[in-house]
């Protein structure tokens, strides 16, 4: 589960690692409180968030990435429509981003809503609108 969160913000190996790792130690550090919360869906949900949040501060301390100077080649890409989509939803806010990964990963709108703190129906709205954000913007 760690991975599969830390993979939706990043697709580099080792940030990703790096990201897992931080999510560990968070909880690592939360770890008497993840003890009180009986196994469950409860504890799934807590581990989710925490390691959610952990990603997302981690990623937001984070310097940004320096350029390949010019002459470097890099690696052609996959112009498919999938790839297209995937980097539409990569390119999302960190909200809409997660209801469209958690949506694609299987989770029913109840589900998402449990791991969000939100409303069925906010879920619902929300992710009708992303829907047709990233419409618009593979069809323009």
């Amino acid at each position: 589960m760690l991975f599969s969160i830390c993979r939706r913000f990043s697709r580099r190996g080792v940030e990703v690692e790096d990201l897992v790792q931080d999510a560990v130690l968070m909880l690592w550090k939360q770890r008497e409180r993840l003890m009180a919360i009986p196994p469950g869906p409860q504890q799934a949900v807590w581990v989710w968030r925490v390691a959610h949040n952990a990603a997302v501060d981690t990623l937001r301390s984070s310097k940004p990435t320096e350029e390949l100077p010019e002459g470097v080649d890099t690696p052609a890409e996959d112009r498919s429509l999938v790839n297209a989509l995937y980097e539409q939803i990569a390119m999302l806010d960190e909200p809409d981003r997660t209801l469209v990964t958690l949506q694609l990963q299987g989770y029913s709108y109840a589900e998402i809503a449990v791991r969000l703190g939100m409303t069925e129906k906010n879920v619902s709205v929300r992710l009708v609108r992303v829907k047709e954000k990233l419409r618009k913007e593979m069809n323009p």
